[in-house]
């Protein structure tokens, strides 16, 4: 046996529990989207996934998603859901198809800068700050409405479908459920402003250790890693 057998029993696990909270939930299993956290993993896992219908991989750095991209056609979808320096902009509209950490109106001038030239628009999340721990990245919630008004007017090659959050890490579901329960809120808020341009339907929150919590409290999509892949080979 070797360390990818075990990836079939794993999705099949998963998608039980989904569909086990989304019952509970009063949800609907299929308004639930899983993407696979490939980050750390090497290329001989995501042949591994792809096999069960993965078509789209979660990556945190710039570096690994090009050298992934040059390995697998352009039927795989690469969406970064790490940290993105403006520095590396200009590369990564190369590669990614997605950002769901879009957190900074200068990130935003720049990516719609590079985007521009290259005459090509670019799906993004709003990466909003739920947590009260430091050093996790995210807009602060009360500027939200303003700043998706602002790159709605000024970032047209921007196109935001929705908002994305990474819970506090701690053991008390109660404050991991608000972490959450605060990002839906927000996403209603949001619509309910009807900004010109924007409908916000996506929510991406949920991770391998929270993810029920997430579906309970209405996640669209789970970033999951070691819950499907195994364990992870930090570099």
């Amino acid at each position: 046996m070797n360390e990818f057998d075990g990836i079939a029993d794993r999705i099949n696990y998963v998608k039980q529990l989904i569909t086990d909270v989304c019952i509970r939930s009063g949800r609907d299993p299929d308004e639930i989207n899983i993407l696979p956290v490939s980050k750390n993993f090497d290329n001989r896992y995501i042949k591994s996934i792809i096999k069960f219908g993965f078509t789209s991989f979660g990556e945190s750095r710039i570096q690994e998603i090009r050298e992934k991209y040059k390995q697998f056609n352009k039927d795989i979808r690469w969406i970064m859901i790490g940290n993105l320096q403006t520095n590396k902009v200009k590369e990564a509209i190369n590669y990614i198809d997605e950002l769901e950490s879009l957190d900074r109106l200068d990130l935003a001038f720049v990516l719609n800068k590079y985007l521009k030239s290259e005459k090509k628009s670019l799906k993004t999340l709003v990466q909003v700050k739920t947590s009260s721990e430091p050093q996790k990245y995210g807009l602060d919630p009360d500027k939200l409405i303003d700043f998706i008004i602002k790159v709605s007017e000024e970032y047209k090659f921007l196109e935001i479908v929705g908002l994305m959050t990474v819970a506090e890490n701690s053991k008390d579901h109660r404050i991991i459920r608000n972490c959450f329960s605060l990002l839906r809120k927000l996403k209603e808020k949001v619509n309910e402003q009807k900004i010109p341009g924007v409908n916000l339907k996506k929510l991406s929150m949920g991770m391998s250790n929270d993810f029920e919590i997430a579906i309970e409290e209405g996640s669209t999509e789970l970033r999951l890693g070691s819950i499907l892949f195994g364990k992870r080979i930090y570099k």
